[in-house]
């Protein structure tokens, strides 16, 4: 699995892009999210307010009960906003 991360999770976390194999135990987006938070302070923070934060999955906006793959690309940011 291929995670991205945007603006100010990339900060917190302190990477762009990480790759890995997906755990047995996480099936959703939203699990995906709570093992990431037990991975340090930087994800526990990023991840703090998982409400404001969006997600897709292979390019497309998902909902956080979205079903993952080993071979997804998931990627994280905050709300976008435009003028």
């Amino acid at each position: 699995m291929k995670i991205l991360y945007f603006a100010w999770l990339r900060q917190r976390i302190g990477t762009d892009t990480e790759e890995f194999v997906l755990p047995n135990e996480i099936e959703t987006v939203e699990d995906l999210i709570n093992w990431l938070i037990t991975r340090g302070s930087g994800y526990a923070d990023a991840f703090a307010k998982p409400e404001i934060i969006r997600a897709a999955v292979n390019l497309e906006y998902v909902s956080f009960d979205h079903s993952l793959d080993d071979e997804d690309e998931v990627a994280f940011f905050p709300p976008v906003t435009g003028g």
